[in-house]
Formats: C-alpha cells, sequence, structure tokens
C-alpha cells in the first residue's frame, strides 16, 4: 500500500482522536442499526471521496474546505420507514491529535446538497461535499471557531433513500434524526444548531417545532412559514403548483457524481428504481383544500405554538419566492429567544452583495453577527456586542430597532364599504386601456421555471402605468370592470403600516378576488405595497395579505383595489361573474415612525427595483375613509 501524505495521517489522527474522546476504539461508526461504510481504497488526490472510515482533507481533494476534514455517513430516520439519510460532515482540522476534542454541531438539512449540484448538476469532475454554504463558513471562519459543519440529505435527495415529502411527516422525522445523530456522535458536544436559507430554512423551523432538547439555536433565512401558501392562496393555485413538483422531482432524480461511493450511488438513484415517489410528489401539491390532513400537517405557523428554541431570522417583505404570509403567526406562536433582519429585500442571504458590491439586505455584519448568535446559545458565551433583537428596514429604506416585530401602536378597523367587479381575469381592464388609447397588455402569461424555493422566477411586473387610473376613472362613471377602488383621506403625519394586514368582506356571486393596497402620492404616482388573492363564493370572506412594513408619507393616500385577478402569479380560472362586494372592512396594525430608534443599515438595491416595477398611476379619488380615526397616534 502507497505510503500516507502528512494530511491524509493528521486527518486519521483527528478521526482517531475524537473516537477515543468518546470513549470508541478504533475508526468511526456508523449509527446504531445502520451498516458501517466499508473501508475505501486509495483514491487519487483531487477524487477522494470520504467515507466514516476514510477522511479527506482540503489538500486531497479541492471541494473540501480548507481547514476541514471530510467524511460520509448513513443514519435512518425516526420514522420506522426504513429510509436511510446521507450526512456530509466537516470537521475542524487543527483539532487533530487534541485529546477529548468535541465541538458543537451546525447542521443544515435540505434537498440542495447533492455532490452533483445545489438544483442541478454544476459541472463538477469529481465527488465533494455541497459548497452551498461556503460562504458561511468563510465568513464565520467557522472551523477556526471551533465548530463542525454537518450536511444532511432529506429524503429521496442526494445520498438519502426513501419518497421526498416537501415539509411533511418525513421530512419533519428526518430533521429529528438528523439532529440526534448531529448531538450523539464522539466528536460533538451534543449542542446542535441549524443553519439554512430557503428549504433549509424551513427545515430549521420545523427544528424549531419538534423541540429537541440539543436543538439550542436555529438561524432560517427568507423561509415558508407554511407549506401551503407556496402552492395556493386561498384556494387559488399559483403556477409552482406544477413547477414545485417537476423541479424537487428534478432534484431528486439528479445522478450522482461517477466517483461516488456505491452506497451513495444506489441511494441516489432511489426515486429512478421508485417512480411512484415521483408520481406522489405530484400529487400532493394538487391538493387545494388548505384543511386537508396534507397541508395541516405542514402549517408550520400552527405547530409553532410554545416552541422556544433561540430563533435567528430574516425576511424580505417585498420577496418575490418565498413570502411573508403567516410569518407573524408563526413568531407570535414561538415563545423563544428571538433575533431579526426583516427589510425591503427579494430572496437573499444575509451575506449576499449585489453586482456593484453592495450589500443585497444592505446591513453589514451578518457572519458576526450569526456567530455570536452561535457563540451564546451553543458554547454559553456572552456576547460581546449588543445587537438588536430585530433590525427593521421600512420603506424608507431606514433602518430601526426593535424588540421585538411587529410594534403596534394602534390597530384600527377601517370601513372600506363595497362595489361590484366582472371576474375576468382582467378583460375588462384590457378594454379599459384600449378605449383609453394607450398600448394593450397581452392576457399574463403564466410564468414558467423551476419553481423550486432556491430558483423561482422572477414576479411579474405591474401593468402599465396607466391602467389603474383609467380603472379608476370609469369606475367614477359607474362602469364595472375587472376591479374597483376604494380611497382614504390625505394622512396627516406620516404612519407605518405594519404586521398583517386583513380584509374582509360579504360578497355575492362566485370566482375570484384580487385585494391590494396602494401607497398614493399626491402627485398621483402609486406604489402597489401589498397583495394577496382568494377564491370567493356569496357569503362573508376574511383574508390576509402578506406582512409589511411600510410607511405612508404625510399628505399621502392609502389606496384598496378588490377586483378580479389579473396578474400570471397565479392559476385562476375566472368565472365571467359580476361579483358585487358590502360591507368591506380593512383592518390594519400601524405604528409611529416617529417613536423608531435607528440601527445601522443602509438601503437595500431590491428597494428601488421594487419601486420601478409597481409604481402606476393612481390619482386620489373620493375619500371614504381615514387612516387613522380620531386623530394622532
Amino acid at each position: 500500500m502507497r505510503a500516507r501524505s502528512a494530511a491524509t495521517r493528521t486527518a486519521s489522527a483527528l478521526v482517531a482522536a475524537l473516537a477515543l474522546s468518546a470513549g470508541l476504539a478504533g475508526p468511526a461508526v456508523a449509527a446504531p442499526g445502520v451498516e458501517a461504510e466499508p473501508a475505501a481504497a486509495p483514491r487519487s488526490v483531487t477524487g477522494a471521496a470520504a467515507t466514516a472510515t476514510d477522511p479527506v482533507t482540503h489538500e486531497q481533494n479541492d471541494r473540501v474546505p480548507e481547514g476541514s476534514v471530510w467524511t460520509q455517513h448513513y443514519f435512518p430516520s425516526s420514522d420506522g420507514s426504513g429510509t436511510q439519510l446521507h450526512a456530509d460532515v466537516l470537521l475542524p482540522e487543527k483539532l487533530a491529535g487534541k485529546k477529548n476534542a468535541k465541538v458543537p454541531v451546525i447542521l443544515s438539512i435540505g434537498p440542495y446538497f447533492s455532490h452533483s449540484g445545489q438544483t442541478g448538476p454544476e459541472g463538477w469532475t469529481h465527488t465533494g461535499p455541497s459548497s452551498r454554504f461556503q460562504d458561511f463558513i468563510e465568513g464565520t471562519d467557522l472551523f477556526d471557531q471551533g465548530y463542525a459543519f454537518v450536511m444532511v440529505d432529506l429524503r429521496g435527495f442526494g445520498g438519502s433513500t426513501g419518497c421526498l415529502d416537501w415539509g411533511g411527516p418525513g421530512e419533519q422525522a428526518d430533521v429529528k434524526a438528523a439532529v440526534d445523530w448531529a448531538a450523539k456522535q464522539p466528536w460533538s458536544t451534543g449542542a446542535v444548531g441549524m443553519y439554512g436559507k430557503s428549504y433549509d430554512a424551513v427545515t430549521g423551523l420545523i427544528g424549531n417545532n419538534l423541540d429537541q432538547r440539543a436543538l439550542k439555536a436555529v438561524v432560517a433565512q427568507e423561509p415558508l412559514w407554511d407549506m401551503y401558501q407556496y402552492i395556493y392562496s386561498n384556494g387559488v393555485p399559483r403556477p409552482n403548483v406544477t413547477g414545485t413538483a417537476g423541479a424537487y422531482n428534478s432534484i431528486a432524480t439528479m445522478p450522482p457524481m461517477a466517483d461516488d461511493d456505491p452506497r451513495y450511488q444506489a441511494n441516489a438513484r432511489y426515486e429512478e428504481t421508485h417512480p411512484e415517489c415521483l408520481t406522489e410528489n405530484s400529487a400532493g401539491y394538487r391538493i387545494s383544500d388548505q384543511e386537508d390532513p396534507y397541508w395541516t400537517s405542514r402549517d408550520l405557523a400552527k405547530m409553532a405554538r410554545g416552541s422556544d428554541t433561540p430563533l435567528f431570522v430574516t425576511q424580505g417583505f417585498i420577496e418575490n419566492n418565498t413570502k411573508p404570509e403567516e410569518m407573524e403567526e408563526y413568531l407570535d406562536n414561538h415563545r423563544g429567544p428571538e433575533r431579526g433582519w426583516l427589510g425591503q429585500w427579494d430572496h437573499v442571504r444575509g451575506g449576499d452583495r449585489v453586482g456593484d458590491g453592495r450589500l443585497a439586505m444592505g446591513r453589514e455584519g451578518w457572519y458576526d453577527e450569526t456567530l455570536s448568535f452561535y457563540d451564546q446559545y451553543l458554547k454559553g458565551i456572552r456576547p460581546t456586542v449588543r445587537y438588536p433583537d430585530y433590525a427593521v428596514e421600512d420603506s424608507t429604506g431606514a433602518w430601526r430597532a426593535q424588540r421585538t416585530w411587529p410594534v403596534t401602536d394602534r390597530s384600527v378597523t377601517l370601513p372600506l364599504g363595497g362595489g361590484s367587479y366582472v371576474d375576468d381575469g382582467g378583460a375588462s381592464a384590457r378594454a379599459a386601456l384600449t378605449a383609453s388609447g394607450e398600448p394593450v397588455p397581452q392576457p399574463s402569461a403564466q410564468p414558467t421555471g423551476t419553481w423550486d424555493m432556491e430558483n423561482a422566477p422572477a414576479t411579474e411586473q405591474a401593468p402599465p402605468r396607466g391602467l389603474a387610473k383609467e380603472l379608476a376613472k370609469r369606475q367614477q362613471t359607474g362602469e364595472v370592470t375587472s376591479s374597483f377602488f376604494v380611497w382614504s383621506k390625505p394622512l396627516k403625519k406620516d404612519v407605518r403600516v405594519t404586521g398583517t394586514p386583513q380584509i374582509s368582506l360579504t360578497a355575492k356571486g362566485e370566482g375570484n378576488v384580487m385585494l391590494k393596497l396602494y401607497d398614493v402620492a399626491p402627485d398621483g404616482t402609486a406604489v402597489m405595497f401589498d397583495e394577496q388573492v382568494s377564491l370567493v363564493d356569496s357569503g362573508r370572506l376574511s383574508v390576509d395579505l402578506k406582512a409589511t412594513d411600510w410607511t405612508l408619507a404625510a399628505g399621502h393616500v392609502l389606496a384598496v383595489e378588490i377586483g378580479s385577478i389579473r396578474t400570471g402569479s397565479w392559476r385562476d380560472t375566472p368565472s365571467g361573474e359580476t361579483i358585487q362586494v358590502k360591507g368591506a372592512k380593512l383592518r390594519l396594525a400601524l405604528d409611529d415612525p416617529a417613536d423608531d430608534v435607528a440601527t445601522a443599515g443602509a438601503r437595500s438595491p431590491f428597494l428601488d427595483t421594487y419601486l420601478r416595477q409597481y409604481t402606476v398611476n393612481l390619482p386620489a379619488g373620493p375619500a371614504t375613509f381615514t387612516v387613522v380615526p380620531g386623530g394622532r397616534l
């Protein structure tokens, strides 16, 4: 057998030392109930692939992060289904040879850790651990700071077997098993934190809900707070009703790397040999009833009730992908310590930068703050910097610090009255635009694309700037078109709309309804800053809009649009009926910006993009309500 390199000797010494520190003799072993991986034959330097008994360093395989040692492991999920989960483990190389060496674990669980690539093959020439969170590893100097990083494939993805389960009971069992497994390893202190963005932020929320003693902290960037909301809006399907199923079916059937070990290769082809998994996955998304057990078992916001794991979240209020729906409910149900960055950005990470170098969220210090969070809850180290519990960027681009979110000075219920609209999918809107002499937009095409949580297509741009104005003008002549508007009186001072607005109404007729809120300036330019849709049939209806944090300036008007869905962001089926609306009411949580406590942060770049997309012409019409009834906040 060839002589081992110094790097190999170092890696082997680390595994032996960590095993001995836990009272074990010999190489690391697999979890109970799962066969130990067979010893691997020597491999070439750049193509070295790890197993539990064959650790690999960066010098042996350039896909292994510097300063770490890579091993692979397999262990069972916790539901007794026979599902085998695969983990890539990265341990700090510098701890090699240290007696009783143990480290806390940062764990990420999701569908994006395949050795071939995150959402599709990435052109790697040899196998290795996913680079999905290389930014986090480097930004925190994670291994120098004395942490392990573990990436676990959810069932059906990467090197794990089983049928994919979109946040359901199966994946919840996977999260439970992964946390327990990471806590019990001989190189682990037993303290586990979770880290992720998008889907692997969802698994962090699941981890919080499971209330395991070993899980000490969760960092979840841009998650879904309820799985239903990504596929349907109050019974109205989104384009991802088929697109998301197809995307994850595709990710689940990505081929392994040619030099992956035999066990990984066999597991990675599980969905190919079990095509019923893909069929069942697609079928679940077609259940539109929010109260069906399929969806109630995935209502993460409701399931968070009483949970207390320290939680650090980020959320873009104007997200084009994982939207802030049921965020307030989740946070209300959570009882543990909270930290948050909330603001006016799209689907980005805390440390991401845009093309010109500006931070995508606009706030410095993401990696320092997350590391401090983990140090506090996984190591018991008192923070040396006092970070705000919540750092919030509102629609003006200004940042403030507050103890929780939302902070509300006053809740109001505002009468909107009623009106009528034709549920025609915007046909009468286009007719109105034709009559005005402006170019006529074609009916909204359904967006296409992968619609996985990491790579959803961009949202559709707002209609031509004059369309809302033309619709409002025709409303004044008594014509029934695709929607109608209600306007407030001009505000006497700045007022922030925060939390989750809600509109309730009584309808006569069946079809769909779209509800929008506009910030209307004195010059008639208006920004649509919140929206939601729902199925509607005769009777009373209440609809929560998206969570928001939007400041209406003094002299501005709040406008509400109620009408047919005329955007490709949903796959609605127009009824063609005229829907009569009575007794509409708008419930708002209001905050006084004069009370803000400023904190560090710059204007997030996406805010200006959003304003360009969603600014239309909509001069204020006859005022029928007051945003702050009875006077000042």
